[in-house]
């Protein structure tokens, strides 16, 4: 009876360690969290501009169209 246990139990245990059904999910969730890091580091900051950041860019951009349209 032990023997049939440990047996049924090592089957199971292998079969968890096999099952990959899970690991794309999770793959996802990091990826996700990376593109999340990498865009809150790219639009952080004041958007006073010359900051560094792409808002502070755009913001020194549209205002240098703005003052080369006359307005």
């Amino acid at each position: 009876m032990l023997t049939k246990l440990y047996v049924k139990s090592a089957m199971m245990l292998d079969a968890l360690k096999q099952d990959q059904r899970g690991v794309t999910a999770i793959e996802y969730a990091l990826i996700a969290a990376g593109v999340a890091v990498v865009l809150t580091a790219a639009f952080a900051g004041t958007s006073g501009g010359g900051d560094g950041t792409i808002t502070g860019a755009m913001t020194t951009a549209f205002n240098k169209i703005k003052t080369a349209l006359g307005g």
